[in-house]
């Protein structure tokens, strides 16, 4: 796939993430309309918004799972999935693509555990067959990592013996595997029942609290207004506004954010 010509090709230096003009469609549906954001190393951001707002589906394009049809994201100073040929940019050849997800960790609404491994091997997978380190070094890092989101009693657990929240909890032990730079989660609570939303939510905080860099599309409120540096609304394939938690849920300046917030809150 390549980018518009039209599009002007540039370089940031500070922010860790940079989307510049970026628009998304499926089919006739223009999912998203143009969307600009830098997200600073150690920021944490919030995406809130209704069903259908777009928040996903950037996600997604911040590491390529899903193409865009103009416009820039940058991770550090690389263009995530495409480099520039002449005055265009071409889609990158699939292993460089790879190598840039690697500085990416995402956890989804679904667990997407191996169910034939146990917790310890489903942490560990990725690190021995992508990375690789050794199985002893991968066991040791990924015990750690367990013990770290309270499932150092789980190790040989397989997901099917597991709660939902504990499942997500082995997902992020299993994208923090990977040492990335960036961790990306898509609703991560969506899915489970209230009463096991809390252990997932504390996990998360910890990280927050250790400096990791994170972009969070989530319909918990009172985890964004604790734990985000700012919060984006969006709706309809834009941002409406972004600010602080304070600006942004407990004074919106827009009557879209607040009949949103009317709602949920």
């Amino acid at each position: 796939m390549t980018i518009p010509a039209s599009t002007p090709v540039s370089t940031p230096t500070a922010p860790l993430v940079r989307a510049e003009g970026v628009h998304k469609y499926f089919g006739d549906l223009h999912v998203l309309q143009g969307i600009d954001l830098e997200v600073g190393a150690g920021e944490v951001l919030c995406l809130l918004g209704p069903s259908g707002s777009g928040k996903s589906t950037f996600l997604r394009c911040i590491n390529h799972l899903e193409t865009i049809h103009s416009g820039r994201i940058w991770l550090g100073d690389e263009i995530i999935g495409y480099q520039q040929q002449g005055t265009r940019l071409v889609e990158r050849p699939e292993r460089e693509i790879v190598r840039q997800r690697r500085a990416m960790g995402m956890v989804f609404q679904r667990f997407n555990l191996f169910p034939h491994r146990t917790a310890l091997e489903n942490v560990i997978e990725g690190p021995v067959r992508v990375k690789g380190m050794s199985a002893r070094s991968a066991r040791e890092r990924g015990t750690e990592l367990l013990e770290r989101v309270g499932l150092g009693g789980k190790l040989d657990a397989y997901p099917r013996q597991l709660s939902g929240g504990q499942q997500q909890r082995v997902a992020i032990a299993r994208a923090l595997a990977m040492e990335p730079t960036l961790m990306l989660f898509d609703e991560p609570t969506s899915a489970l029942d209230p009463e096991l939303v809390g252990e997932v939510l504390t996990v998360m905080k910890d990280l927050a609290d250790s400096g990791l860099t994170m972009i969070v599309v989530t319909h918990e409120i009172g985890f964004a207004r604790e734990v985000a540096d700012r919060v984006a609304f969006m709706d309809g394939g834009q941002i409406v506004e972004i600010g602080t938690p304070a600006e942004v849920i407990d004074s919106p300046r827009h009557e879209r954010t607040r009949a949103f917030l009317s709602r949920v809150l």
